[in-house]
Parts: C-alpha cells; sequence; structure tokens
C-alpha cells in the first residue's frame, strides 16, 4: 500500500518540532562530549598562540570540536560549518549554551588551524584519550599502574611488562592525478606557456615569443587518445614534450633577465618555476638513461614533495603520499614516524617500544609486527628487555620439530592478532578517508592525516567507556549522595536559622 502526501509546504512558524522538549541524553554527540578532555586539549593547542597581541580568538573548545566534526563525518571545511550552524546537537558538542543560526567561525580559518596543529600536537591529544580510556578502566584491566611512593628502581615487579604492541606501516595518499612523464611535462608546458603570457602582456614591448602551443596541444591529445601506447610512442611522447618544455624555459629565462620581470609574477608562480626546472632535469635524466626512476622523483608540480612509494600491493604496487609508521594497543593508534620519502619501517621499532614506555610506564609483553621488523638486531632488542614475538625464527629450521602441534596452532593464532593495526587502516581508509588527503601543502596534509587518527581513537573511547559502565555509574551515585546530604545539612541550618522568614514568604 503507497502512502504519500500532497505537498503542500508549511512555513517554518507552522512546522512542529520537539526542541522544547530536552534532548536526547543517549545521542552519540552528548556521549562524546561528556568523554573528550576538553581542558587538556586546549592547554596543547594554546601553546602556539600568542596571549599579548591580536584580538580575541575563537573559543578553543569549538575550534577543538569543529576539527573533531569534520574528521568524523567526513565533511570539507564549508559542510563542516554548515553542520554545526544546522545540527543542535553539534553545537551542544561544540559547547554553545543555546542554538543559533550564525556560524561558529570562517570556513578559511580550517587552514590556519592545521598549520598550527602538527604531529607533536596531535601526538599530545592521542595521549590524553589514551589515559583517559586507562581510567575508565577497571584496575585489572589497566596497562597503565600508578607506582607506589616507594619505589624507585624502573625495574621492580610492579613495573614487569605487559600489553601487547601491534605495529605496522601504511601509505596516505594523497589527491593528486596519477602520474605519468607525458602527462607531467604536459602540465608543466602549459604552466610555462601560462607564466610567458604574463610576463609580456605586463611588459609589451617586443614581438611575442613563439611557443608552438597549439602545435604541441595537439601532438599531447593524439598521444592520450591511444588506448594501447607501446615503449616506441611513449619515447616519442616524452622526447616531443621535452622539446617544448626547454624551448618555453630559454623563452622564460630571457623575459625574466631584464631588469623588473620578477616582480611581474607571484611567489607561487616562482617556486612552480624551479619546479618545472626540476622536473625538466629528472625527465631528460630519465629519458636518456632509459629508466623510469630517479632520486626524489617529482610526481606532482603542484606538490613536488609527494613521492612514489613501492608497496607492493596488489590494487596498486606504487601509492603516493606520506608514508607512516604506526602502533596499535587495545584499539588505540599512534603515528611513530611520518615522512614523505620511503623508508624501512625495522628501523624504528625500538623506539615504538620506548614511546609505549613512556605512555604507559612499562615495556609491552609482546610485540606483534611483520616480517619485515623481525630483523636480527631488534630480535636481541627485544629479548634484552624481555619481550615475547611470535615471529619465524631466523636460520634454518630443524629437522626435528621442538614445538607440539598444539603449541604452534596457540603461536599462530597469536601471531594473527597482528591483523588489528591492518583493520585500524582499512577504517581509517574507508571511514575517514585516509587514503585521500586533500590538504595542499606539506604541513596541512600531516595535520589531516594525525587528525584522523585523533579521531579514530575518540571513537575507541566510547566503544571503552559503553563496554566499562561502571565508573561512570559510580560516579553518578557517589554525586548524587554527596549532593543529597549537602542540601539536607543545608536545608536543616537554613530551617533552624531562619524559620520567620519562611513563615513571611509562605
Amino acid at each position: 500500500m503507497i502512502k504519500y502526501t500532497p505537498q503542500n509546504q508549511l512555513s517554518l512558524e507552522m512546522f512542529e518540532h520537539p526542541f522544547e522538549t530536552h534532548l536526547d541524553k543517549e545521542n552519540r554527540w552528548v556521549k562524546l562530549a561528556a568523554l573528550v578532555p576538553w581542558d587538556e586539549l586546549a592547554a596543547v593547542y594554546s601553546r602556539n598562540l600568542k596571549d599579548d597581541s591580536g584580538r580575541l580568538t575563537v573559543d578553543l573548545r569549538i575550534v577543538i570540536a569543529a576539527i573533531i566534526i569534520k574528521h568524523k563525518l567526513g565533511l570539507d571545511d564549508r559542510g563542516t560549518i554548515l553542520m554545526i550552524k544546522e545540527n543542535i546537537y553539534l553545537q551542544y558538542f561544540c559547547g554553545l549554551k543555546s542554538f543559533t543560526t550564525k556560524e561558529v567561525f570562517d570556513s578559511s580559518l580550517f587552514v590556519d588551524i592545521r598549520k598550527r596543529l602538527g604531529g607533536e600536537e596531535f601526538d599530545k591529544f592521542n595521549k590524553l584519550v589514551i589515559d583517559k580510556s586507562e581510567s575508565i578502566k577497571p584496575h585489572q584491566a589497566r596497562i597503565q599502574r600508578k607506582s607506589k611512593p616507594g619505589d624507585q628502581d624502573e625495574d621492580t615487579t610492579s613495573n614487569s611488562n605487559r600489553g601487547t604492541l601491534k605495529v605496522d606501516a601504511t601509505v596516505a595518499d594523497q589527491e593528486i592525478k596519477f602520474p605519468t612523464d607525458v602527462n607531467l611535462l604536459n602540465t608543466s608546458r602549459e604552466n610555462l606557456e601560462r607564466i610567458i603570457d604574463l610576463l609580456y602582456i605586463a611588459s609589451s614591448d617586443g614581438v611575442k615569443p613563439r611557443t608552438y602551443r597549439r602545435v604541441a596541444r595537439k601532438g599531447y591529445l593524439n598521444f592520450s587518445k591511444k588506448k594501447r601506447k607501446s615503449n616506441k610512442v611513449i619515447r616519442r611522447g616524452i622526447k616531443a614534450q621535452l622539446q617544448y618544455v626547454v624551448r618555453d624555459l630559454k623563452i622564460t629565462n630571457q623575459l625574466l633577465s631584464k631588469p623588473g620581470r620578477e616582480e611581474l609574477i607571484t611567489k607561487r608562480d616562482k617556486e612552480l618555476l624551479q619546479t618545472i626546472v626540476k622536473v625538466y632535469e629528472q625527465q631528460e635524466w630519465m629519458y636518456d638513461n632509459k629508466t623510469h626512476s630517479c632520486n626524489q622523483r617529482i610526481v606532482n608540480i603542484f606538490q613536488p614533495w609527494v613521492r612514489p612509494i613501492v608497496r607492493g600491493k596488489d590494487k596498486n604496487k606504487t601509492e603516493f603520499g606520506a608514508k607512516i609508521n604506526a602502533s596499535e594497543v587495545n584499539g588505540f593508534t599512534r603515528i611513530d614516524r611520518f615522512s614523505w620519502e620511503a623508508f624501512n619501517e625495522s628501523t624504528n621499532l625500538q623506539d615504538q617500544v620506548e614511546n609505549f614506555k613512556t605512555v604507559y610506564g612499562c615495556y609491552p609483553k609482546v610485540v606483534l609486527a611483520d616480517k619485515i621488523y623481525l630483523t636480527r638486531e631488534n630480535r636481541k632488542f627485544l629479548k634484552e628487555k624481555g619481550i615475547e614475538i611470535y615471529g619465524k625464527p631466523l636460520g634454518r629450521p630443524p629437522k626435528i620439530p621442538t614445538e607440539t602441534p598444539s603449541q604452534r596452532y596457540r603461536k599462530k593464532k597469536k601471531a594473527a592478532q597482528r591483523n588489528h593495526i591492518e583493520g585500524k587502516f582499512g577504517q581509517g581508509k574507508r571511514g575517514y578517508g585516509l587514503n585521500d588527503i586533500k590538504a595542499r601543502l606539506p604541513e596541512t596534509s600531516e595535520s589531516w592525516i594525525n587528525a584522523i587518527i585523533f579521531v579514530m581513537n575518540l571513537t575507541k573511547l566510547i566503544q571503552v567507556a559503553e563496554k566499562y559502565p561502571g565508573f561512570f555509574v559510580q560516579f553518578l551515585k557517589w554525586f548524587e549522595i554527596r549532593f543529597k546530604t549537602i542540601v539536607e545539612i543545608f536545608s536543616k541550618q537554613f530551617l533552624q536559622s531562619r524559620p520567620v522568614l519562611l513563615v513571611n514568604l509562605a
């Protein structure tokens, strides 16, 4: 049976809404607002601000809440401000005292926020979230243990190894066009032609230099339309674009050599011109040596810091973005190393173990890592610290197995728990856009990636609070008992001291 109401749009004044009643206490934003350590987060953020100059800043609670909302809902900067403007629960989460139809701040402020918050600040955020989760758990489920006043030795039994550390690396893909040599040279040529036009129009002297842009554009389109490109066709296309680029570079240098011409182009175009020169040098070297790789290869002229990271995956053997080395403990993730260049993950394992001790006050009992982490040096370090590993031992396997089938099964099952950090990477990429970083600067991209990890940890914090509700229940009962006792004592004293006043008021 089909139900349809004939459309007769009501006015806003006639539209019924439930906002005159109390808001839902079970709303996810209400729960999260009670868990986030706002004061501690604001103290970390405020260290990058100046108190003695400038006008009054936006409330730090609103700034931090806006970052959480943006990455938790997967919105852009403008969409985040509009969503806060339209949603009463989000305004409550931001710390506003009443509903308003005004924007909390301009969306362009997000760029400055990302510049202020780097990897160190977000790592402190994550530590605060981890401390909050440890305080919620019962004592037997915690990794952090409060040391006794008389304990001074770090190697005592109270600081024995606890917890499981899982480590792995991934690439946070940058949102750039898939790079090819011909396409990269064609983009460089087009921007050189734009700079030449700016210099010629501003100076307007002599005959305009000939750049053959129509012929170059036609040749590029004929190349790009071919479905199957042989190596011979690709080399021919690269050679043609190299010739056009070197011609435009010579013309640009001639125009800039005249006095007062450098002031005619912006700082961004000057940086872009330097990048194009490096691209031409790299492409010419690869063409002459018949190779497709070189040191610090540029794959995008607008983001020259992005590098190709060879990962050997079935879907994408090469990824383009920042490589991060992360660690996971009980569902909480931290970034231990962030780099735009490719690196060997095994060189950071010892630092990750020391970072675990810094946060939790002890070394982990077990480290679950991929084969690349378990080098001879790392195995020796872990053995000295009394840390267990479940990787394949080095050397030739023994002829007679020393382990029973049940021991091998338990060892294999324990090693499979390393998949938890793989799941965290999948959660970040599929749910929070970790594989589609849209920031345009290296520092803002780093902030974007760290903000996603921070929001993922907040999501895990809600799950921990729901798993261990006894902490909040006991706190509410304690507060209710104390509040009733205070009210009773105050009312008795008030009745004994002012009985006549109460009669007159009645």
